[in-house]
């Protein structure tokens, strides 16, 4: 049996937990065990537009009908105050006109693209410790597959937190661009930012006073021979507090082999919050460039108008390892197209300029856009959406994201050359409907 299959790891956790639990028995709060469940079914219907500018028009131009089936059920196991064990389990079923024709693409272009010149991409555990994600139905229209998102272990002291096993994490103060969350950032363009991606990693947090410190690790394997890497694993750390009447941040990480410094800061302006993040990265690869930085800064407010909540962000990111011009050599731009793989980036320039608005139409229907706008080109997203609680555990979001800007622009479409074939890439306007049950 491959040794990162699921019967080992539940094995171990499990092992794991009864013996931690033993020896905390001595306790008498740990005496009780209690248990919550919890989760959401949801569907994802989305229509594209497949223009002459688009990738996909290399096989096949038009509407393409997509739809998407998902199941989260989430447990906690509750050991007394100090020991959790939380488990969150995924079912999914996707497929459509995008699942074919992005087959049909690769094997017409005999080469596989960054994910990021795609619409979407299933998750695979192909570089994690643990494989906990199995594909049990694959065909060229629709894929079916079923893992395990959460998996760890919580202890509680008196002087910390120290959790064990696949969870998520989120550093930073980004809200649309975040460079400070090396661990499965949400794209900009996000529909929905309920769940991050899990991880196979160790995490300790120890307060002290009003400040604290956060310690990191997270193994990696090579997706090729499938063997621990040292080169891919994350050592992190990141330490929090006050400062005055700032909130500060500094982090230091060896992150795939490559040092990796960031430092941010937070505050009011009155009523308004304002945060900026900045990060130091020292390549480690043989590229042209050997260090690049990247800078977040936001300031949001909500206020009341005509009785109405309402809600604005304004976001300024720059990306130094972006290009101002010529992304027709994105792909000979190893550091960048490592990161676009990683998922760490999804963007391709350099200056950006992000925007939120919110309005509450109703105790129950809000209305949300967000525009991404790249200041060099100008090409940039703009992402309506009309959110309905439909009831207290019933929730349909109706949106739409559409494209703009000229040729040769991030958004608005550029070309590259593949074995002497020039091919357009664009990414495609859409209308989405996703309707969420949760329990």
């Amino acid at each position: 049996m491959d040794k990162r299959e699921v019967p080992k790891l539940v094995c171990c956790l499990v092992g794991l937990c009864f013996v931690l639990v033993t020896i905390g028995s001595v306790q008498a709060d740990t005496a009780s065990v209690n248990t919550n469940w919890g989760g959401h079914l949801r569907a994802i219907g989305t229509v594209s537009d497949i223009d002459d500018d688009s990738i996909y028009a290399y096989v096949d131009k038009g509407r393409y009908y997509d739809g998407q089936l998902e199941l989260r059920l989430k447990n906690s196991l509750y050991f007394g105050t100090q020991w959790t064990v939380e488990t969150h389990y995924e079912l999914v079923a996707l497929g459509g006109d995008t699942r074919e024709k992005t087959g049909d693409l690769e094997n017409a272009l005999s080469v596989t693209l960054p994910p990021s010149f795609y619409p979407s991409q299933t998750i695979d555990d192909d570089h994690r410790l643990f494989r906990l994600t199995r594909q049990f139905s694959r065909e060229d229209e629709y894929l079916a597959y079923h893992r395990l998102d959460r998996l760890n272990i919580h202890y509680i002291p008196p002087w910390g937190t120290l959790r064990l096993g696949r969870q998520a994490l989120t550093w930073g103060d980004g809200l649309v661009f975040n460079p400070m969350d090396l661990f499965n950032p949400f794209a900009p363009n996000a529909v929905q930012r309920d769940y991050k991606v899990g991880d196979d990693m160790a995490h300790l947090a120890v307060p002290f006073g009003p400040a604290e410190m956060q310690l990191l690790y997270v193994p990696r394997r090579d997706p090729d021979s499938g063997d621990l890497a040292e080169d891919r694993a994350s050592y992190a750390m990141k330490y929090h507090g006050p400062a005055g009447p700032l909130e500060i941040d500094l982090m230091a990480a060896r992150h795939y082999d490559e040092g990796i410094a960031g430092i941010g800061a937070s505050g009011y302006v009155k009523d308004a919050a304002w945060r900026v993040n900045a990060t130091y990265a020292h390549l480690s690869d043989e590229s042209s460039q050997t260090e690049f930085f990247q800078v977040v800064a936001n300031i949001d407010y909500a206020w009341l108008w005509g009785g109405k909540n309402i809600y604005g962000l304004v976001e300024f990111y720059y990306n130094g390892l972006g290009r101002t011009d010529d992304y027709e050599k994105t792909l000979s731009d190893t550091s960048l197209v490592q990161r676009l793989e990683r998922g760490e980036l999804y963007t391709l320039g350099r200056h950006y300029l992000a925007g939120q608005l919110q309005v509450e139409l109703h105790p129950l229907v809000r209305f949300h856009t967000m525009a991404i706008t790249n200041l060099h080109d100008p090409s940039g997203l703009i992402q309506p959406q009309i959110l309905w609680d439909i009831t207290g555990d019933l929730q349909a979001i109706f949106g739409a994201q559409y494209y703009w800007g000229g040729s040769h622009t991030e958004y608005g479409g550029f070309d590259i050359t593949l074995s002497d074939t020039t091919i357009p890439v664009a990414p495609s306007s859409s209308v989405y409907i996703w309707l969420t049950r949760y329990f």
